[in-house]
């Protein structure tokens, strides 16, 4: 079942399709986003601000937050343990 995972100013992401959530800051992970950006497959969540947390898909698509990693972090837990919860209760 698919569970939407709020990644700030009212966007979400599938939480079924998320592989990683990193920190933008590494070499690595700059040019992935460089390259993702220049194949049309970067979602830019940011709203202008400055981006914190890069969120690598399935797809191949990369997501780009404002929001800290440990935050988005905390919230796939909670979904995660909300959708065990109600797979028990069934």
């Amino acid at each position: 079942m698919a569970r939407l995972m709020n990644i700030g100013f009212g966007n979400v992401v599938n939480t079924a399709k998320v592989v990683a959530v990193v920190g933008p800051d590494a070499a690595p992970i700059k040019r992935m986003v460089q390259n993702a950006r220049q194949a049309g497959r970067v979602i830019d969540a940011t709203q202008g601000r400055r981006t914190k947390s890069v969120i690598i898909t399935e797809e191949d698509h990369i997501v780009l937050s404002a929001l800290q990693p440990d935050t988005l972090v905390k919230r796939f837990r909670l979904n995660v343990e909300e959708l065990k919860g109600e797979t028990d209760e069934a």
